[in-house]
């Protein structure tokens, strides 16, 4: 069991890809009930993948043992447009469109109020691939984070069921862009990339599960945040000496209610409070904090078929300015060159356009045995657009009336095998 266990975990760390946003960084769910159903596992509990990585309040109720492996196959579609000075321009379109993501959950029962989990889950990132496109300064970047979370779970009544998870977290980033300090004269410009970092951290969630009476249960959980340092990846000034950069993985905070008003339909709503204003990297980045809202549903046609459907918003963190004309200077931790506050919005539209902001969801399950059931989502996130403008600084000029924009949307498909025995 343990050889199986460690090549389970090790074949989703080799598969894990890159992800072009969804609430942020964060994927809007991990398995695909969950996806299917608006991203839902705060106060509703829909498999075993969920109650490690989402609320680990609920883990307590899993019985018997359970095994879930699977996959989203993730395809963005992003595009930026850049205008520097009168300049004009047009959108041109990433090369990076489709990603594989991994998600492994085995819970057991090991006593009648004591269950043990471990899950292991890419759950964020973000990417573009504008690596032969000098009018977007050739940028490609790439972002990947999965954690691998072992978990426990205690039923005290009930009522009342209690969790918490360990998450040990590996990232890997990689930045590349054409930087100039003066943009009409290419003898000035350096390739600013430093090639994949990896990194690792460590972080920690608590839940809670309470059902009042048989058909209504609350639940909420915690999650801290986890601190990445991504060395020598980025040349910010042009010395030849590639710098660090910071990176946390912000805390969250997620309440949620699930109902079943008869025995073949059940629903559920979470909301869910994302930090990114304090996370190290992002809040010099300027992102804002999120308020995550999921609502799905789930009906069970046949005691073998169940649909599903759901519907996730979160206001994007990244959110467009208007007439950046001054020349404001930000420090990013640990770059030596400061960046001005219009440079800094176009790095974030074109390098990590994490701006969708509606998810539209659907799926089913499908109980092919007593003990085998494959469950399938699809996660449409709806085109959104950015645009700042104002004023481009290189070390040499300004260029006043550019501008940046940006446009994300997404198609996933998600699958999982799961057995109960």
């Amino acid at each position: 069991m343990k050889k199986a266990l460690t090549s389970a975990v090790l074949l989703s760390v080799s598969f894990v890809g890159v992800a072009s946003a969804t609430n942020g960084d964060n994927m809007i769910g991990v398995s695909p009930a969950s996806r299917a159903m608006g991203g839902l596992g705060t106060g509703i509990c829909l498999e075993p993948t969920d109650s490690i990585f989402r609320n680990p309040g609920w883990l307590g109720r899993q019985r018997g043992f359970n095994i879930s492996f699977g996959g989203i196959l993730f395809m963005p579609t992003v595009k930026a447009k850049s205008s520097i000075g009168a300049r004009p321009a047009s959108y041109h379109t990433s090369d990076a469109d489709m990603f594989t993501i991994p998600e492994i959950a085995i819970t057991n029962q090991i006593s009648d109020n004591l269950v043990l989990g471990l899950g292991a889950y890419g759950v964020s990132g973000m990417g573009v691939d504008y690596k032969n496109n000098q009018d977007l300064a050739n940028m490609h970047t790439s972002l990947q984070f999965m954690r691998i979370v072992p978990a426990l779970g205690y039923k005290v009544n009930e009522k009342l069921s209690l969790g918490g998870a360990l998450h040990l977290a590996w990232g890997s980033l990689d930045i590349g862009a054409t930087l100039c300090r003066d943009i009409n004269d290419p003898a000035t410009c350096w390739n600013a990339g430093g090639g994949q970092s990896n990194s690792y951290g460590i972080g920690a969630s608590v839940g809670i599960n309470y059902k009042p009476i048989h058909n209504i249960c609350l639940g909420a959980y915690y999650q801290s945040s986890v601190k990445m340092k991504y060395e020598k990846v980025f040349d910010s000034d042009g010395d030849g000496k590639f710098e660090d950069i910071k990176l946390e993985q912000p805390q969250e905070i997620s309440v949620g209610v699930g109902f079943r008003p008869i025995e073949n339909l059940k629903f559920g709503f979470d909301i869910r409070w994302i930090n990114w204003s304090d996370a190290e990297g992002y809040k010099q980045f300027k992102w804002k904090d999120q308020w995550v809202f999921a609502v799905g549903g789930e009906y069970k046609i046949t005691p073998r078929l169940a649909l599903r459907a759901g519907y996730n918003y979160g206001k994007s963190p990244i959110r467009g300015k208007s007439d950046l004309n001054t020349l404001h200077l930000n420090n990013i931790p640990d770059l030596k060159a400061p960046f001005p506050d219009y440079n800094l919005e176009w790095f974030n539209l074109v390098g990590f356009p994490a701006i969708t902001e509606h998810h539209i969801t659907l799926g089913f399950g499908y109980h092919f045995t007593e003990n085998f059931t494959v469950n399938v989502s699809y996660v449409r996130a709806l085109e959104k657009e950015i645009t700042t403008t104002g004023t481009y600084y290189d070390q040499t000029s300004a260029y006043p009336n550019s501008s940046v924009s940006a446009k994300n949307s997404q198609n996933s498909i998600g699958i999982s095998l799961d057995w109960n025995f």
